[in-house]
């Protein structure tokens, strides 16, 4: 009896963490919905890795509040890249592209100062 209550406790322990460790990424996810500051520093927080990264299609975003990477293919459909100058390092970009949080499909918007490297972005859930 001693074992089977133990057993159903080990289960019961193991399934609330599980779900409540899914609903802290969904907070978080809420959290990155709204405006917040980021920066981009991968592969170094430089306007010449970061063109190179645009030159990709694929750039990481760091939302400094809560240290969350996130990795952005972008879409130059919506990306406004005629407001900077990398080679000079002066204005800022928009990127915007899809990432994945938790099995959320998300498309991450930022605006991005090219001097620093650095902006304000957010998340948004968009439809699977």
């Amino acid at each position: 009896m001693k074992i089977k209550v133990l057993s159903l406790l080990a289960i019961c322990v193991f399934c609330c963490s599980f779900s409540l460790s899914g609903f802290a990424l969904d907070l978080l996810i809420e959290r990155l919905k709204l405006p917040q500051t980021i920066e981009t520093v991968r592969p170094e927080k430089t306007a010449k890795a970061l063109k190179e990264c645009i030159g990709r299609d694929y750039v990481h975003v760091t939302f400094k509040s809560t240290g969350t990477e996130v990795s952005v293919q972008l879409d130059r459909r919506y990306c406004i890249f005629s407001n900077g100058n990398f080679e000079t390092a002066r204005g800022k970009v928009r990127l915007v592209g899809d990432t994945k949080l938790n099995s959320v499909n998300l498309r991450c918007v930022v605006d991005i100062d090219l001097a620093t490297c650095e902006g304000i972005g957010y998340l948004e859930k968009v439809a699977d």
